[in-house]
């Protein structure tokens, strides 16, 4: 059985990304929601 947690950066950054979330209006509110509360990290970035 495969397991569930199968790590890769180039699908994280296209499913949860900053560009991803600006793509839709409700991506949008989460990055403004983010700002607000004074997040260091927006959204998932690049690490690599």
């Amino acid at each position: 059985m495969q397991r569930t947690w199968n790590p890769k950066k180039k699908k994280r950054m296209r499913m949860h990304g900053f560009l991803k979330r600006m793509q839709t209006l409700t991506g949008q509110v989460v990055i403004k929601r983010r700002r607000a509360k004074g997040r260091k990290k927006l959204a998932v970035a690049k690490h690599w």
